[in-house]
C-alpha cells in the first residue's frame, strides 16, 4: 500500500544535455543528462528509483543493492511504521477495530480502503506516517561506511511524497506497459482498468521520465538490465568523484 501524496514539479528538474546517452528517443525538450549532475566529491551521493506501476524499481534498487549502495526501502518502511505501537493506536481510535487481522496485525487493506478515495484520511494517515518513514530513512543512511557507492531511495511515489530535493540523481525505470501489466496480473491480480486507475491518481509518468537524470531501460530482461544498472553506477561513482569537496 502507499500513502504518497501528489506534490508539485520538484527543483531537481536538470538541464538538457544534447547528445547526452540516457536522452536516446527522447524528444527535443526532454529533460536528463548522463549522470553528470552537480554534486559535492566529500559526500555520498543520493538515488532516487522513480517508474510506473510494476517497471521494476524494487529490482534495480536490489542490483545497486549489489554494489554496495545503501538501500532505504519505502514501502518496507511504512510497513513497519504502520505496526509501531503509536500508530497502531491511532488506527484503533480513528477506524476502530476492523483495521486489524484476526491475528492482530494491521490489515492492509482495510487501511487501504479508508484511505484510497478519501484525501482527508489519506493526509492524516500520511501525517503520522511520513515523519516515521523519514526518521527511520535518516537512521539508516547515518549508518553508511566510506566506500559506499551511493545511498538508494527506493519510494513507490518518489515525486509526490516531495523526495526528490533529497536526491542528487533521479533513476527512471522505463518498462513497456505491455511488461509492467503482465507483472501486475501474475503478482497482484490486476487487470489493465486498475492499473489505469491507480496511475490516474499519480503524476503522470511522461513528466516524472522528463524529471530523471537519466532513464534506464528494463524489457524483461534480467542480465541487460544488470549490465544498465552496473554502466549507470560507474558513470555516477566517476562524476562524483571528479567533483570537488564542499
Amino acid at each position: 500500500m502507499n500513502f504518497w501524496r501528489r506534490a508539485s514539479r520538484s527543483r531537481m528538474a536538470p538541464t538538457a544535455r544534447p547528445g547526452s546517452e540516457s536522452c536516446v528517443d527522447q524528444p527535443a525538450d526532454h529533460h536528463c543528462t548522463d549522470g553528470s549532475i552537480p554534486m559535492s566529491g566529500g559526500r555520498i551521493p543520493v538515488i532516487g528509483i522513480m517508474g510506473g506501476i510494476g517497471s521494476g524499481k524494487s529490482q534495480v534498487a536490489a542490483l545497486l543493492a549489489e554494489h554496495g549502495c545503501l538501500v532505504a526501502d519505502a514501502d518496507e518502511m511504512a510497513r513497519e511504521a504502520l505496526e509501531s505501537e503509536s500508530v497502531r493506536a491511532a488506527l484503533s481510535e480513528r477506524w476502530g477495530a476492523g483495521v486489524f487481522t484476526p491475528t492482530g496485525s494491521v490489515d492492509r487493506q482495510a487501511v487501504a480502503h479508508h484511505v484510497f478515495n478519501d484525501a482527508a484520511e489519506r493526509q492524516w494517515l500520511e501525517a503520522i506516517i511520513h515523519p516515521l518513514v523519514e526518521a527511520s530513512r535518516s537512521s539508516l543512511f547515518s549508518t553508511a561506511k566510506d566506500g559506499t557507492p551511493a545511498l538508494v531511495i527506493d519510494a513507490p511515489l518518489l515525486l509526490e511524497a516531495g523526495l526528490a530535493d533529497q536526491c542528487d540523481a533521479i533513476l527512471y525505470v522505463d518498462t513497456p506497459e505491455k511488461i509492467r501489466l503482465e507483472r501486475l496480473q501474475r503478482t497482484r491480480g490486476w487487470n489493465p482498468d486498475e492499473l489505469k486507475r491507480r496511475e490516474a491518481a499519480q503524476i503522470p509518468l511522461d513528466e516524472k521520465r522528463s524529471m530523471a537524470h537519466h532513464v534506464l531501460r528494463n524489457d524483461g530482461e534480467v542480465e541487460d538490465l544488470a549490465r544498465s544498472v552496473e554502466d549507470y553506477l560507474d558513470s555516477l561513482i566517476n562524476d562524483h568523484s571528479s567533483q570537488p569537496d564542499d
